[in-house]
């Protein structure tokens, strides 16, 4: 059988259109998990030894929370101070485990050596781009013992 120049003309440009196609997508994960993003620090309140301390964010401080997959970081500073080296600054991460609504934070990394591998639990509720996070910080051989509820914004 003979083709014909016109033919074999079409038949290859048929060919490279469909090879040069995009890919298929492939489909999302079902369920994506709801709390990998950042979030700002808006709320918390602070219960020990009886009493509890509110505490509202953004006065003179603000926080913000990591999260992707499979690790958190949080960063914290003091918005207006001196450019020296009295402006305070806190930071720590690490990994997280989380299984339905519990949320462990397995701290890898902070400047009080005291806190590092310790894990901290967590309660998580999620309403629309507010994520409240409940649960005990104690911290053996110091005076950390205290049961904290932080609610974050999602920052989009």
């Amino acid at each position: 059988m003979k083709f014909k120049p016109l033919a074999l003309l079409s038949l290859s440009v048929a060919v490279f259109a469909m090879a040069c196609q995009a890919p298929e997508k492939k489909e999302e994960k079902a369920v994506a998990n709801p709390i990998i993003g950042t979030w700002r620090l808006v709320a918390g309140v602070t219960i020990a030894s009886g009493k509890t301390e509110q505490n509202s964010y953004p006065k003179d401080q603000q926080m913000i929370k990591i999260i992707n997959d499979t690790h958190f970081a949080f960063l914290n500073h003091i918005v207006n101070t001196p450019k020296d080296s009295t402006n305070k600054f806190d930071a720590g991460g690490g990994a997280y485990t989380l299984k339905g609504d519990q949320y462990t934070e397995h701290l890898d990394y902070y400047k009080d050596k005291a806190w590092e591998g310790k894990p901290f639990n967590f309660t998580i509720t999620f309403s629309g781009d507010t994520l409240i996070q409940k649960g005990l910080e104690k911290v053996e051989g110091t005076n950390i013992d205290r049961t904290i509820i932080e609610k974050y914004l999602r920052v989009k």
